[in-house]
């Protein structure tokens, strides 16, 4: 970890956590810190559970066991208002965006702060126009359909809405999936600013090795139902094979020499 990260807060604390379904367990005493204006990586094979513990961070799922603490407020002992408040510190973005169909960006933005807000329309659709500038999105974008966009465009579009509410940590899962090179990499350029310009904690789930090297400070790889958090220059030099092949395979060679 770098060292202007080491004595930053953590602001998103697992201990011990258990994902159980039925008999599967996929995680079993998964813990890991997140300090604040850090961007992590999570990768792992697949099966793993990435997805899972990502919504697992975020309420979607419920843990089997564990304790996670998001700002150092227990998850499982907030009140509704205190839980509603948390919710609204983290912004997401799924694969492909996960926007509403029916509505135009402009919206899918908009609906987020009605939806948590009392502001007036006037406000709300000027905030909504700052956030698709935010996500390096044209004006006219804001009146355009999820369908109607690329697929970047709709990548694009689920930032300006993940980041509706002003949050201070940002989960996306498998940001640059379906981009070409020039579409990912122009991706990440997005992320690093938005994490700089906002003080951004960033939780990314992603395969995309160029964007390991490009923009993350740590990689967490889930492994053995837990997981091994470094950086990669660290993590290269770890014996399981998994690791091995995955920092260290063809593709892990091209990704480190391309960012020297």
């Amino acid at each position: 970890m770098p060292d202007e990260l080491k004595t930053k807060e953590v602001v998103i604390s697992l201990k011990d956590i258990i994902n159980q379904f039925g008999d599967h367990v996929l995680h079993d005493g998964l813990s890991l810190d997140i300090r604040k204006g850090e961007v992590i990586g999570i990768v792992g094979g697949s099966g793993t559970g990435k997805s899972v513990l990502m919504r697992t961070i975020v309420g979607l799922n419920q843990k089997t066991a564990g304790q996670i603490l998001i700002v150092g407020m227990n998850v499982d002992e907030v009140s509704p208002k205190e839980r509603t408040q948390l919710h609204q510190r983290m912004g997401v973005l799924f694969q492909d965006g996960a926007l509403f169909s029916s509505l135009t960006v402009s919206q899918n933005i908009e609906a987020v702060i009605k939806e948590h807000t009392k502001l007036p329309s006037k406000l709300i659709r000027e905030i909504a126009a700052l956030k698709i500038s935010l996500a390096g999105l044209p004006m006219e974008a804001g009146d355009k359909y999820p369908s109607e966009l690329s697929g970047g465009m709709r990548k694009r579009a689920g930032i300006a809405r993940a980041l509706a509410l002003d949050p201070d940590i940002l989960f996306l899962d498998e940001p640059t999936a379906g981009l070409d090179p020039i579409g990912a990499a122009q991706f990440d350029q997005l992320i690093t600013r938005l994490q700089e310009s906002l003080g951004l904690t960033v939780v990314m789930i992603t395969h995309d090795l160029d964007s390991l090297h490009a923009i993350c400070n740590r990689i967490g790889v889930l492994l053995d139902k837990k997981i091994k958090v470094g950086t990669i220059k660290n993590l290269t030099k770890e014996a399981d094979p998994w690791i091995k092949e995955y920092f260290g395979g063809p593709r892990g060679r091209a990704a480190t020499r391309s960012h020297r």
